[in-house]
């Protein structure tokens, strides 16, 4: 069966398995949410390792899902749907208030400090999402993305909660945000692809691993999510820089 779909001065025709599938990639990055809901479940019974499991989970979903709306022409097959409108609310939700919300119930800094950490993590967010350039070239984050996820985890299972270390790296991170530094989209560069790909594998599946084996450790598994904090991190560094030296010449 065949549809014809409206927009502006043109129509489109639209066959329903190719609707189904646009409609199938929404309720996909949609299931994020589920799994967010899941994590907010884990961390009310203190079951640290557990929320940060739905929370990759998570990730990997968000990692994916805009290359299958491109592959399926989701945004023609479905022109007033907005997926990049679900894919704010749940990645606000997943890369912010969850985590911040995990911080603030595992106690993460002394009490004095915590509220104060607690508004620098959340306010920071708000504002960097605000931003109109938030993303450049539709590859690169201008300034640190809305990662708390990624700082919590590092803070929590990799540096063992040190309550100074996780308030200075919230002060750090609240401001990298909003340092003009060049931070790739691991699944959209393209010069890059297959390197940020492969260090992404290694730190996710590392990651995971320390996941199963807390509240036990492995060094070698923690060095892998170290080298590919690091990797990305230097690559931004290397990245911003040659970018600015093309401009000048």
């Amino acid at each position: 069966m065949l549809l014809y779909l409206g927009e502006g001065n043109s129509n489109i025709l639209v066959s329903r398995s190719r609707q189904l599938l646009a409609w199938g990639v929404h309720l996909f990055t949609s299931l994020g949410l589920l799994f967010a809901f899941l994590a907010l479940i884990a961390i009310d019974s203190h079951d640290w390792r557990q929320c940060f499991i739905w929370l990759i989970v998570c990730f990997i979903i968000d990692s994916v899902d805009g290359s299958l709306a491109r592959k399926f022409q989701v945004s023609e097959v479905l022109p007033h749907m907005d997926g990049k409108a679900i894919d704010y609310v749940i990645d606000f939700a997943t890369y912010a208030i969850i985590p911040v919300y995990f911080f603030y119930r595992a106690e993460m800094v002394a009490a004095h400090l915590m509220n104060f950490s607690v508004a620098i993590m959340l306010l920071s967010a708000a504002l960097y999402y605000g931003k109109k350039n938030m993303v450049a070239d539709n590859q690169y984050f201008i300034g640190f993305p809305v990662l708390w996820n990624f700082v919590v985890f590092f803070q929590f299972f990799i540096f063992q909660n040190n309550s100074t270390l996780n308030f200075i790296s919230v002060i750090l991170f609240g401001i990298l945000h909003f340092v003009p530094i060049r931070y790739a989209y691991p699944s959209m560069t393209k010069k890059y692809f297959w390197s940020h790909l492969i260090i992404s594998v290694v730190g996710i599946y590392s990651a995971l691993y320390v996941l199963y084996l807390y509240p036990g450790r492995n060094v070698l598994f923690e060095a892998g999510t170290i080298i590919g904090g690091a990797y990305f991190a230097l690559f931004a560094i290397f990245d911003t820089f040659k970018k600015q030296k093309e401009f000048t010449r």
